[in-house]
């Protein structure tokens, strides 16, 4: 079977259409608005200490109800997620997390008979004490607090409280040992 060969001009005519579509034209102003909705417009609202450094590509929800201290750094494609309507994210001063990590104050319920999103939103607050290490990846639910001088390992998921200057991870987390 022979292969057809495409002329050089057919080529540049079907690139030249591939970013003259409509739609090619339109995501920039997309990505633009969701920037602006996600990070931009939610970190005018949150309390920031001193010298914080977020990623610019950092996600925030409901950042009327997120505090962060002194000196915390968010590594890239971090997401923050308040509750809608009470529960918080309160992260200590000079507390760092690595790239892609996921913090969520609400959840869903999970009753039978009565679909996911149509159940009310389970809030409770998320406090991460000072000086702690959360590793790339990992994931924090509603209601943990993890006490000061915690690490947690990448890609652990966190779902229970973590004590002071413990060394966690896993899935779900686990203190591993202390630090010392």
């Amino acid at each position: 079977m022979a292969v057809k060969k495409q002329t050089v001009p057919k080529r540049i005519g079907r690139l030249i259409r591939s970013f003259l579509h409509p739609q090619v034209l339109l995501h920039p102003f997309r990505m633009l608005h969701y920037y602006g909705y996600s990070h931009v417009l939610e970190r005018q609202k949150m309390v920031l200490g001193r010298d914080v450094r977020l990623a610019p590509n950092t996600s925030f929800r409901n950042g009327e109800r997120i505090e962060l201290g002194d000196q915390v750094q968010l590594g890239e494609y971090t997401a923050l997620w308040a509750g809608r309507s009470t529960s918080w994210i309160r992260i200590g001063a000079r507390t760092t997390f690595g790239p892609n990590c996921y913090v969520t104050a609400a959840d869903y319920g999970l009753a039978a008979g009565t679909r996911i999103t149509d159940q009310e939103m389970r809030e409770r607050d998320v406090i991460i004490g000072p000086d702690c290490w959360i590793g790339t990846k990992t994931i924090i639910t509603a209601g943990v607090t993890l006490g000061e001088g915690c690490v947690i390992g990448a890609g652990s998921v966190v779902t229970r409280d973590i004590p002071a200057g413990a060394i966690a991870a896993g899935v779900p987390a686990r203190v591993l040992r202390m630090r010392g």
